[in-house]
């Protein structure tokens, strides 16, 4: 396994690999590794000759409240756990790198960005597509394998690949849990106990959500199904831990355009609902979602 720190050196890189028609997958990250990316590097394994991770943390994706400065970063330990996990080069640029002096273009993909953590994390979304276009034009992936946790992330970024004429395969990985159902994240290090054993509740209340949703809903009976009752119930069981400070939002939208779903008629046959929401426990913000199959 090689480091790469220049975007010259690693353009060099990967056109020639392109040139030996090696099929080239990237797992881009902001580094502290766990389970969840290593995951994603396993898939990426099994479609791709070589394999890229990024190492970098984003600045165009924080806000001026947020913890850029205290994210995690151990990279020893990432370029162990990379080594481990069969990657084949890690990028790992300085700031300077990616966002030379002077840098003032940007990518915004519109309207899907605007809800769910668009609404609550101005800009944010700009940051992530205009550093992802930048490692894609960087890594030249045939693959790029993001995470399900960051739904909203996801549909964005295959968003702008489809209306830009990306030439790169976007894999959505299924997200990975600890033994409590917590999605695996890098700010999960900030929990303290109480709050760790109380975001344990965030997958509780998906699952009720889910119970309540995937009944057989034949001979119109989904028509019925009061999505405000469902969302209240889940409020109540996130809000009834002592840590929780407050629930940003907890959403219903269409999987693909992420379109607000407020009542299941609106829904076609068989189609798939994005459920996902939001929560702090005091300084600490954790997303998580899942996605429901509504069979009529």
């Amino acid at each position: 396994m090689k480091i790469i720190r220049t975007v010259k050196s690693a353009k060099k890189l990967t056109s020639h690999l392109r040139l030996k028609n090696k099929i080239i997958g990237f797992v881009p990250t902001m580094g502290y590794l766990h389970e969840g990316h290593l995951s994603l590097i396993k898939i990426a394994k099994k479609k791709s000759d070589i394999i890229f991770v990024s190492i970098f943390v984003n600045p165009l994706q924080f806000g001026p409240n947020e913890d850029f400065e205290k994210y995690p970063r151990d990279f020893k330990r990432d370029e162990k756990l990379c080594k481990k996990a069969g990657v084949d080069y890690i990028f790992y640029p300085k700031r300077k790198e990616v966002f030379p002096p002077g840098f003032a273009a940007n990518v915004n993909v519109v309207k899907i960005t605007e809800i769910l953590e668009g609404a609550h994390r101005s800009g944010h979304f700009k940051g992530v597509t205009t550093v992802v276009l930048k490692l894609f034009n960087i890594i030249q992936p045939h693959i790029a394998v993001f995470g399900q946790k960051d739904a909203q992330q996801a549909a964005v970024i295959t968003k702008m690949v489809n209306d830009l004429n990306i030439n790169t395969k976007i894999i959505i990985a299924p997200t990975k849990r600890e033994a409590d159902g917590l999605a695996m994240s890098s700010r999960n290090v900030y929990l303290n106990n109480e709050q760790r054993k109380d975001a344990s509740y965030l997958y509780k209340a998906l699952e009720y959500c889910k119970e309540s949703l995937t009944p057989p809903l034949s001979k119109g009976k989904g028509d019925y199904i009061d999505l405000e009752r469902i969302k209240r119930q889940m409020y109540k069981i996130i809000d009834s831990r002592p840590s929780v400070t407050k629930i940003d939002y907890i959403s219903f939208n269409e999987y693909e355009t992420l379109m607000p779903v407020n009542s299941i008629k609106e829904t076609g046959k068989n189609s798939k609902i994005l459920v996902s929401l939001a929560v702090r426990f005091g300084k600490v913000r954790l997303i998580d979602n899942i996605t429901v199959l509504i069979k009529k």
